[in-house]
């Protein structure tokens, strides 16, 4: 079955299950795969901290500080252990031109990612991250391929 995260959304699930995220341009999906149980997550990330955010509690799964936690509760709680999960991320684009670093959604997003990643020593083992195009992300906890689709761009799997 295929389960779509929307935007500042997660799910979970087994193998054979597929997770599939679309319109990631400045937001960051986070793929997390535990490799013996394959138990999968995904993530769709929309901005980097929730601690400035009005109301950021209502909408926890928006914000990378307040989601990723979320997501290794839920993955545990399906059986995955936190010591074996490995990462895929993808998205974190420039999508407008700017000229002051605090309005880069993507590349604050990428590096709150990265943070909480790192803090919790979870590796990342792929990503397709940056530039200026927008992608779909597609999760396969089966065999832990991440694949992303992007107009004009082609399919790259990792």
């Amino acid at each position: 079955m295929n389960f779509t995260i929307g935007i500042g959304d997660l799910k979970v699930c087994k193998a054979p299950d597929v997770l599939v995220t679309y319109a990631l341009g400045s937001c960051v999906g986070v793929c997390l795969l535990d490799p013996v149980t394959h138990v999968g997550g995904l993530s769709h990330i929309m901005l980097p901290d929730s601690t400035s955010a009005v109301n950021a509690s209502a909408t926890p799964m928006r914000f990378a500080d307040t989601a990723l936690p979320i997501l290794l509760k839920q993955m545990e709680s399906m059986g995955a252990s936190k010591i074996r999960l490995r990462a895929k991320i993808a998205g974190g684009a420039t999508m407008f031109a700017t000229t002051s670093d605090k309005f880069n959604i993507g590349e604050r997003n990428i590096a709150a990612v990265k943070k909480f990643l790192a803090a919790n020593n979870i590796p990342i083992i792929a990503q397709d991250i940056g530039l200026d195009y927008g992608r779909t992300q597609f999760f396969y906890p089966e065999t832990g391929i991440m694949e992303i689709r992007a107009a004009a761009k082609g399919n790259k799997q990792f």
